[in-house]
């Protein structure tokens, strides 16, 4: 892959770099500026090489068409917080005002155009549309690095046809989930557990499929484990459950028995009256979840007390460790309890501890850990999931020798 490192003098070079900015918003007020972060050290040598910076991201998914809430000003003017200099910030991305801020654009200034969806073509089904809307960008510059991990596994204008029209390059975020990613998928320390949650099963079945061969423990929690719990003949209630899953997940446990890999499940479950903050909640174990005071009406919302307490355990003592979905639903205290667990087990971790972005890392953020306590928080999700399920991803493969 061709990284930064291959490049000669940058100095007066118009450099196009593709980060991933897409970050959440309270109105302006973003409340997780974790990718924004990310994507500092690459723009940072970039601007100490003298170049002239132009960024670009996504944010959200506004259809094609501007939509003032999902405008990158809050995130350009993060950026120029994080880099301690003035950022230029365009309100189009290939109109009058990106052309009038590259005309004003010094040597080490950084110049973020506004967000690449607002333009249908970005994401069309078209290559020759995308290809068409990456030559307008193409205009902007000498030279282009993907630095936006959260979307190599995307085949749009701004990761796929841009790094074909200019000479294009891995940055340092990229450079390092990749290796990272490959870490966790050639010869991983041992023991190498793997946590999985989220809500459905379906989600995960590339990566349970592409790493059973390879982990020595599977954790399986959050709504997907009702599932796994019904593929066993129990009864889970109202939880979350997809039954046409039912048949894979029990050739998963066969094959898993097979390969000597243990699949760990929680042994009791935190039970919900109802979804909500206000519900009333007991604790039952795993396989009676309708024994509980709630009845068939019982929904599960989080892995038991003992369960995180094993978790816990069980990944403290693992060498690799690779996190992936919430334990239950944390964004409501009563049912944080799990996902807390799973994430302190994370920090104490001798060797390799990855969690894998999405959902886990804004999780660990909201429950007040610091992103320097994990060996790696991911900024994509999906594209380290597709990853880790084996597939090949556009963005990387463009940058490919």
């Amino acid at each position: 892959m061709r990284k930064l490192s291959e490049l000669g003098s940058l100095d007066g070079k118009r450099v196009i770099i593709r980060c991933d900015l897409n970050v959440p918003l309270d109105g302006k007020r973003i409340t997780d500026d974790g990718r924004i972060v990310a994507s500092v050290p690459t723009i940072k040598y970039l601007v100490e090489q003298g170049a002239k910076v132009v960024v670009i991201s996504h944010l959200g998914r506004p259809e094609g068409v501007p939509d003032e809430k999902y405008s990158l000003e809050p995130a350009a003017d993060r950026l120029s917080e994080l880099l301690g200099q003035p950022v230029l910030f365009a309100a189009d991305t290939v109109g009058v005002q990106a052309e009038g801020a590259l005309k004003v654009q010094d040597r080490g200034g950084v110049v973020v155009l506004e967000n690449l969806r607002f333009n249908p073509e970005e994401t069309s089904k078209d290559e020759n549309v995308r290809r068409e809307f990456a030559s307008k960008l193409a205009a902007f510059g000498d030279i282009f690095v993907s630095d936006g991990f959260g979307v190599v596994h995307r085949k749009q204008a701004s990761v796929y046809e841009l790094a074909q029209l200019l000479p294009s390059y891995a940055g340092f975020l990229v450079e390092k989930e990749l290796d990272v990613m490959q870490r966790l998928t050639t010869s991983p320390e041992r023991p190498y557990a793997v946590v999985l949650g989220g809500s459905k099963v379906s989600d995960k079945l590339g990566v349970i499929d592409h790493l059973l061969p390879t982990v020595d423990k599977l954790l399986i929690g959050g709504g997907m484990v009702f599932t796994f719990l019904a593929a066993q003949g129990y009864k889970v209630g109202s939880s979350l459950l997809e039954t046409d899953q039912i048949p894979t997940v029990l050739g998963y446990i066969a094959r898993a028995k097979e390969l000597g890999v243990e699949i760990v499940l929680p042994t009791d479950i935190t039970v919900a009256s109802k979804f909500g903050a206000d519900a009333e909640v007991a604790v039952t174990s795993a396989d009676s979840i309708e024994s509980s005071p709630f009845g068939a009406s019982g929904l599960g919302l989080d892995i038991g007390p003992d369960s995180a307490a094993n978790f816990a355990r069980e990944i403290a003592e693992a060498k690799t460790v690779f996190w992936n979905g919430p334990m239950g639903v944390f964004e409501i205290d009563k049912f944080a309890n799990g996902t807390k667990a799973v994430a302190d087990a994370l920090t104490r971790v001798s060797g390799l501890s990855v969690v894998g972005g999405g959902d886990s890392a804004a999780a660990v953020r909201i429950l007040g850990f610091k992103d320097e306590q994990f060996g790696h928080i991911s900024t994509g999700g999906g594209a380290s999931l597709e990853y880790l399920e084996g597939k090949k991803l556009p963005g990387l493969e463009v940058l490919n020798d």
